[in-house]
This record gives structure tokens, sequence and C-alpha cells, in this order.
């Protein structure tokens, strides 16, 4: 049965559609920022509506962008954007080292090859800028040990049968994908801080536990 996805009670994320979000802010934007120097020559992996690029393009970058969607791709080359259609977790028609940063935000839970993806981030670029929903998050935790059912706090409105989150992971699961691809080491974890400092002392010394979103800077070795 096809379904409608302008439908009002239509929420699927798996549809991968940007025909009603041309633009958004996400507090990570200036995390990601912030790791990318002036001048730098950056590929966005997963790039959607190429919100992320824009904001690096005032930074004097030089970016191109990956999306399988073709709503995104059509809405990133309408802003003028270099974007092409296609999978990120599979071997990338690019040079070794063709890129100084290659960033995934917030994408790397929803390909089916997560190893894949980050093994081509470090063969085209130095550095390797990874965002993810930390499922380790304690909400998840709590909700699977008294509900007995698939936490929802990083499915943002999502159900566990209508999201593309195909490869939730933890922190630690994360530590262990790079432990399986070698050769890459963390230079530096950021997140997003609050007005509390017990929150922020509790995301910075128990991260797999607190921290909703982490933002994690790698380094080809």
């Amino acid at each position: 049965m096809n379904k409608n996805i302008n439908s009002p009670d239509f929420n699927d994320n798996r549809e991968y559609n940007y025909s009603d979000c041309k633009e958004e802010t996400r507090l990570e934007y200036s995390l990601i920022s912030d790791l990318i120097p002036q001048n730098s020559k950056v590929i966005d992996l997963g790039c959607g509506n190429g919100s992320l690029m824009k904001i690096l393009e005032l930074k004097n970058c030089k970016i191109t962008g990956v999306e399988i969607s073709e709503s995104g791709v059509r809405i990133c080359r309408s802003k003028g954007l270099n974007v092409i259609q296609g999978r990120i977790d599979i071997p990338l028609e690019f040079g070794e080292n063709e890129f100084d940063y290659s960033v995934c935000n917030v994408t790397i839970q929803m390909v089916m090859y997560p190893e894949i993806l980050l093994r081509e981030m470090k063969r085209i670029s130095k550095y390797q800028i990874i965002s993810f929903p930390n499922f380790g998050f304690y909400k998840n935790r709590f909700e699977l040990l008294l509900a007995g059912r698939m936490p929802t706090s990083m499915l943002f409105g999502y159900k566990w049968f209508s999201t593309g989150h195909i490869h939730q992971l933890s922190i630690k699961d994360f530590y262990e994908l790079l432990d399986s691809v070698k050769g890459i080491q963390i230079k530096e974890m950021k997140f997003i801080r609050t007005n509390n400092s017990l929150k922020n002392f509790a995301m910075n010394n128990f991260p797999n536990s607190f921290l909703i979103l982490p933002v994690f800077l790698l380094e080809k070795l």
C-alpha cells in the first residue's frame, strides 16, 4: 500500500523527505562549525537540506555534499550548493585525502553499513566529525528497564517501526566501532552545554549515561 507522505498523520523518517523542511537550525551546528577552520575543504555526508553547509560557507569553506533523498538534493541545489545524490555507506568516488574534513551529522545510525561509512570518511579526509543520538542516555535505560519496551527518547517523536534509526548506538558502542576500523583516534569530544553546572559535570564525566548528542572530532593516524 502506498503511503501519502503529505498526509498530516504521516510520521516516518525513513522517507528522508525535506520538502517541508528547507531550513533548520540545530544546536550542534555551532559545535561542528567551531571544529572546522576557515578555508577548509569539507564533505558533508548525509547533508539533508544543506543547512550546515550554508553555515560552513560563511567560513569560506569549499563544500561538497552527498545526500540520498531527492528532496534534499533538490533543496540543496536550489541554494547553490554542490551536492551529489547517493548513498554514503558504500565506497565513495573521491580520492584519498581529497578533503580536510568529512562530516556525518546525526546520520551514522541511519545507514546500513556504519563501518564502511567510517572507513570511507577516514580514507577521504584527515579529520572526521561525527555526531549521533547516544542510546545509552539514562532516560532510555530507565524506559527499557521499567516499561520493558523500545525506548523513544532518542527517536524524536517516531516509533521503533517508523524510524530510520536502524543502528542505535551508545558512546561505548561508538568506541567499539573505532577499534574495529583502526587507524583513527579521538581528538576531541564536544557537547551542548547548559546553564546547569551539575548537568555539565555529569555530561563531561559520565558521557555514556548523560550525553544526548556527542560530537566527535576524529583524526586519521
